[in-house]
């Protein structure tokens, strides 16, 4: 198992295959590390494709439109002048290939808080906050996964980050900067800015009560990956609050975030090159709401054929 314990999960129509690519030429350090295509889903045949990005896991899905991508979880991307020489006209050469048909949310310039910083989203749907970091501060990894808590959330992004540092071991708290008086339409004391560690991995969350026509769905889910069941009892229940989103191990918790409890040795079974023990799994994890490991196992061994 590697050690990243969660991994962003992204839902295209189609396109899983050619974002990861597109991803894999834009960012330093990142390449295609599988690509699986799991077949008889309710969604038909699926392009599962795992893929780093500046060193961190990520993995991609094609399985139709069902749900669409949107800035309320977003990806900051550190450049490190202390780590790198040349962090500025990387900030730039990245800005300018994800501009490449994308949409603009905060243009690339200097604010209060960054010599120099921008947030866009890009041509497949996924938006990335790139910030030169301050290189006197505490160093910090080069991908980040950002949550906007809006609309019937807004307010909520220091109660939900308590919230997943109380469920994920190896957790702490970093920064949390709040409004101050007089940025309506924030309210005093909301979150501008928090960052927080779970399981090793650093996440940021803030409030915005700009108006925004998104929320969180399942176009952006987190992957827990499990060693055994007793991990995976113990997350689907410190975690699933919307009973009709729970399926194929998907759960959604209290603030509308999608998560997915899976068994790290899914990997194995859904990357192996037999067609058939391919097939059972999916069949058989596609009746599941919360993943049964021992079921998973019998599947994948042919138990019962």
């Amino acid at each position: 198992m590697s050690k990243q314990r969660i991994v962003p999960h992204l839902w295209f129509d189609k396109e899983a295959k050619q974002a990861a690519e597109f991803y894999c030429t834009v960012f330093p350090a990142s390449s295609v590390t599988s690509t699986v295509t799991v077949p008889g889903t309710p969604s038909g045949d699926c392009d599962v494709v795992s893929f780093t990005v500046w060193g961190h896991e990520f993995m991609a899905i094609s399985a139709g439109p069902e749900f669409t991508l949107n800035p309320s979880v977003s990806f900051m991307v550190n450049f490190d002048p202390s780590r790198d020489e040349d962090a500025r006209e990387k900030i730039d050469e990245v800005w300018k290939a994800l501009s490449d048909g994308g949409k603009v949310f905060m243009p690339i310039d200097k604010y209060p808080f960054s010599e120099r910083y921008g947030w866009i989203q890009d041509k497949f749907g996924v938006s990335w906050q790139l910030i030169l970091t301050d290189p006197e501060g505490e160093e910090r990894p080069t991908i980040i996964p950002s949550l906007l808590f809006v609309g019937d959330i807004y307010g909520k992004a220091e109660e939900a980050s308590d919230f997943y540092l109380s469920v994920f071991n190896n957790s702490k708290r970093g920064e949390l900067v709040r409004y101050p008086a007089g940025m309506e339409p924030d309210k005093e004391g909301a979150v501008m800015f928090t960052d927080f560690m779970l399981e090793n991995q650093w996440f940021t969350a803030m409030d915005s009560a700009l108006q925004h026509d998104f929320a969180f769905n399942e176009a952006i889910s987190f992957i827990i990956k499990c060693e055994d069941q007793e991990t995976i009892d113990y997350y689907w229940d410190k975690l699933s609050a919307v009973p009709a989103a729970e399926q194929c191990g998907w759960l959604k918790d209290r603030y509308g975030l999608s998560w997915q409890v899976v068994p790290a040795v899914m990997d194995t079974m859904m990357r192996d090159d037999n067609p058939d023990a391919l097939s059972r799994v999916t069949q058989s994890f596609l009746s599941m709401k919360k993943f049964d490991i021992a079921e998973l196992q019998r599947a994948y061994d042919g138990a019962g054929r």
